[in-house]
């Protein structure tokens, strides 16, 4: 399905000042509005650095009116309230900081992976940004059948693409950052009244989930290593009804607090968790909104690192067959509200955040056995 940036703005303005994070809906929709970031303790204007400082490629700047971008989502869409939603803010952003022309092509399928990158590709788009890891093949083809079109993929290694491409940069994150202090919360959180079990609902086992998962464990464990941190995949980023039978399985095993790792799937975690009076915890963006009980919410900052791949691609920076890394110490990483249930502990997830920043607290694991 097609997007073209122009016509639901005032929609659009309501919707994320209001939420921050809301279903762009499912017709074709458009708007110049200002990106809100997600997160209540870190700031969406921060800027991310690459980590292969020094071996992008440089260039003269691009006239923006001329440069045009597009976003390609995943099967999760722009109603996924994660990464997809946030990839759209962070274009709306650039077009209406940057003034560059935007477009977004939405996947119903894998399928629809290389023809909607294709067409791009096609009609001339300097920048093409795939959002997810399950589009890394499909981005790997076109980009070497258009190979003076850049790609830059969020949530894929540009490292290990096939034949070494030149116009792919990878935008990655250190998610396991934030699965640390969500971990960390919901062990506190646990051990004050006295639970011995906490769980968390993967929708694939691929690494920007697991990532989330291993470090969400860590945390929990560094505060209480007895605790129990049950852990499933619903193989599924959509259907909230897979997430949400999973996660009634895990409140039955005396699971507390439900961590979601599953995009639109894992709303339906986030529902069982409401239903059954135990603790939430989103994931991607703030996902507060939905009610006191979500705990807080791990963070990637999407619509950052969107915003200034563009940005650096303008000014003719690109991180030519490498990658960007996103993480806590340059502004890629966050946490997002904290609910009523936890808000005692906000100074010591607060101490834990800065532990991170300043590498006091490094080497967090970022897989799951």
């Amino acid at each position: 399905m097609r997007y073209k940036i122009g016509h639901l703005g005032m929609w659009t303005v309501g919707v994320v000042a209001a939420l921050g994070l809301a279903a762009c809906g499912s017709s074709n929709s458009s708007s110049t509005t200002k990106a809100a970031g997600g997160g209540a303790t870190t700031s969406a204007s921060a800027t991310t650095s690459s980590s292969a400082a020094g071996t992008g490629t440089s260039g003269t700047s691009v006239n923006p009116s001329n440069f045009k971008v597009g976003v390609v989502t995943d099967i999760g869409g722009l109603n996924d309230h994660g990464f997809n939603h946030l990839a759209y803010v962070g274009l709306l952003r650039a077009e209406k900081e940057l003034h560059i022309q935007g477009r977004v092509l939405t996947s119903s399928s894998g399928a629809d992976y290389t023809p909607n990158m294709t067409t791009l590709a096609q009609q001339g788009y300097n920048l093409v940004i795939p959002i997810g890891f399950l589009m890394a093949d499909a981005t790997d083809a076109v980009a070497k059948q258009f190979p003076k079109v850049k790609f830059a993929m969020v949530d894929s290694d540009a490292t290990a693409e096939k034949g070494d491409p030149k116009n792919i940069e990878g935008l990655l994150f250190e998610e396991q950052q934030a699965g640390y202090l969500a971990g960390y919360l919901a062990a506190l959180y646990a051990k004050e009244h006295n639970y011995k079990t906490i769980s968390s609902v993967g929708g694939q086992k691929i690494p920007p989930v697991d990532h989330y998962i291993a470090g969400f464990q860590a945390g929990a464990k560094k505060v209480d290593p007895s605790i129990q941190t049950l852990n499933s995949y619903s193989q599924d980023f959509v259907d909230q009804s897979k997430c949400k039978q999973i996660a009634l399985n895990q409140i039955q095993q005396g699971s507390k607090v439900v961590f979601q790792v599953a995009g639109a799937c894992g709303l339906g975690a986030l529902s069982a968790a409401q239903q059954q009076g135990v603790q939430g915890i989103g994931v991607d963006a703030d996902q507060s909104y939905l009610g006191s009980y979500i705990l807080t919410s791990a963070e990637k900052k999407v619509d950052v690192a969107v915003f200034n791949a563009i940005k650096n691609l303008l000014h003719g920076q690109f991180a030519a067959g490498t990658n960007v890394t996103n993480n806590i110490a340059n502004g890629g990483i966050g946490y997002g509200k904290i609910g009523p249930a936890g808000l005692k502990f906000a100074p010591q997830i607060q101490k834990i955040y800065n532990e991170i920043k300043t590498g006091q607290i490094s080497n967090i694991p970022n897989t799951v056995p």
